[in-house]
């Protein structure tokens, strides 16, 4: 039996990824699901640093919450393959870094809409800890005043009858 080779994401991955991104923003999931769905397929697993980005980004594309946490579930497994001991070299490692923030605030979105309210605030306490190393610019910014609103949200839900 002859299994189908995959075939590495054609040069330009990145420019695609953020196509798609700027397809999802304005307002084509379905599209961009798609697009992300097929350089998924054809990224390779020893790429981690590109299937963390597919991951992350398909994840807001998807209708459905389970989903949604499946593939913010992969993001951070291939995150965890560079920053962990498995990583081969430090080439993405700092850009990673900074990921984790989002990632688990991701992750704490995921199971607000899931309903599981323990495991949201599990995960925002590792989006808290891990934003230490964000600078002081957009992003940063941007990322702690989201984790703030997760918190204050979690707070308002846990003080409802």
């Amino acid at each position: 039996m002859t299994t189908a080779r995959q075939e590495p994401p054609p040069d330009g991955a990145t420019t695609r990824i953020g196509q798609a991104v700027m397809l999802h923003r304005a307002g084509d999931r379905e599209e961009a699901r798609n697009r992300l769905g097929e350089l998924w397929e054809q990224t390779s697993q020893a790429d981690a640093f590109q299937r963390c980005t597919i991951a992350h980004y398909m994840a807001d594309t998807q209708d459905d919450p389970a989903d949604e946490l499946a593939w913010d579930l992969r993001a951070l497994a291939a995150a965890d393959l560079l920053t962990g001991d498995h990583a081969a070299s430090g080439t993405h490692a700092v850009e990673v870094r900074v990921l984790y923030p989002s990632l688990h605030l991701n992750l704490a979105a995921d199971h607000v809409k899931l309903g599981a309210a323990g495991e949201a605030r599990r995960e925002l306490d590792r989006a808290r800890r891990a934003a230490h190393v964000l600078t002081d610019d957009d992003y940063g910014r941007g990322i702690l005043a989201a984790i703030d609103r997760m918190e204050r949200r979690l707070d308002q839900s846990d003080q409802r009858p």
